[in-house]
């Protein structure tokens, strides 16, 4: 078979840096070109230093349209704007890692329509599109906690609080993402007003579409590099026993989804596109946690998993990643 020939547009970002990393290493794929205007004529090692050694790629200002794939890792706002500004083929399929398609009502530009990227939710779906708008990070980690009890129709009241670590801000530096700002140091944000609150509502209605459900959502910056811990609280009748059913039915067949009986944290994940959930339960109160690896199943990760359905391959291709446990 063929080699899948991939473009990245946007390549010198954390998201960038780890789908180069991925399609690298993936045997299915043969990375064309990888695009940054401020880097343009730059070898790829010279901006992500982890890769010395893996490619002798460097950074191009130009575009083709040689390519099946095209990965849009660029800033909020500014993927509709590029595709607005260049003339992409018809045949080239567009997995855009932003958040400009991701809602219903925004999700087509000119002839092409994007297609959520939550295999968990949407895999068929995503198996037959032509364009795919990668969900955010909170929103993943969150959707992942709360799909299989929006799908027992058991969401009304959901409180969620979520922390992230500082590669969650992206690569450009402000004051919160310094170090001698985030060490031993953490800060809730956008309280109640998160940008992923949309993406998650349409979810949980696609399973539950009795318009019923109210999520508060606070999100924390911690003091460590990556990863996203999601807790969220419901009140709720059925049994732990029962709702480990809910759970492990719902996601079998999924590669990257696990159920744990036991105390979830980061570093299972970390560095894998995994997502871990453990549900817990005292009295009529249930908290569902969720950890996964915030570039990887909340970003990159992900896209090459999508990727992957996109051109018929096996979900967990190039993506059979070791946590960094120790």
């Amino acid at each position: 078979m063929a080699k899948i020939k991939t473009g990245i547009i946007g390549g010198a970002g954390y998201t960038g840096g780890e789908l180069i990393r991925l399609l690298l290493n993936h045997p299915g794929v043969e990375t064309s070109f990888i695009h940054s205007r401020s880097n343009a004529g730059k070898p790829i090692h010279s901006v992500h230093q982890d890769l010395i050694g893996e490619t002798d790629l460097n950074f191009t200002g130009v575009l083709s349209d040689d390519i099946d794939v095209l990965f849009l890792c660029l800033g909020h706002g500014e993927s509709r704007k590029f595709l607005s500004e260049n003339t992409i083929g018809d045949k080239v399929k567009v997995i855009d890692l932003a958040n400009d398609f991701r809602l219903a009502s925004q999700s087509s530009i000119g002839n092409r329509h994007f297609v959520y990227g939550l295999p968990e939710l949407n895999r068929d779906m995503i198996k037959s599109a032509q364009n795919i708008a990668n969900p955010g990070c909170f929103a993943t980690a969150i959707q992942l906690g709360l799909l299989p009890l929006a799908k027992a129709g058991l969401l009304k009241d959901i409180y969620t609080t979520g922390i992230t670590g500082s590669t969650g801000a992206g690569q450009s530096l402000s004051t919160t993402s310094h170090f001698s700002w985030r060490a031993n140091n953490i800060q809730a944000y956008k309280t109640l007003t998160h940008q992923h609150l949309g993406e998650i509502g349409e979810s949980l209605l696609q399973l539950q579409p009795k318009n019923d459900i109210d999520l508060s959502f606070v999100p924390w910056r911690g003091d460590f590099t990556r990863g996203i811990f999601i807790s969220s609280t419901i009140n709720c009748d059925l049994s732990i026993e029962e709702l480990n059913v809910v759970y492990t039915t719902f996601y079998a067949g999924h590669p990257f989804t696990h159920v744990s009986k036991e105390a979830i944290f980061l570093k299972q994940v970390v560095n894998t596109n995994k997502a871990v959930i453990q549900v817990e339960k005292a009295g009529s109160k249930v908290v569902v946690h969720s950890v996964i690896d915030n570039l990887l199943k909340g970003a990159s990760g992900q896209a090459v998993q999508n990727m992957n359905l996109l051109f018929g391959l096996s979900e967990t291709e190039g993506l059979k990643l070791k946590a960094n446990y120790f």
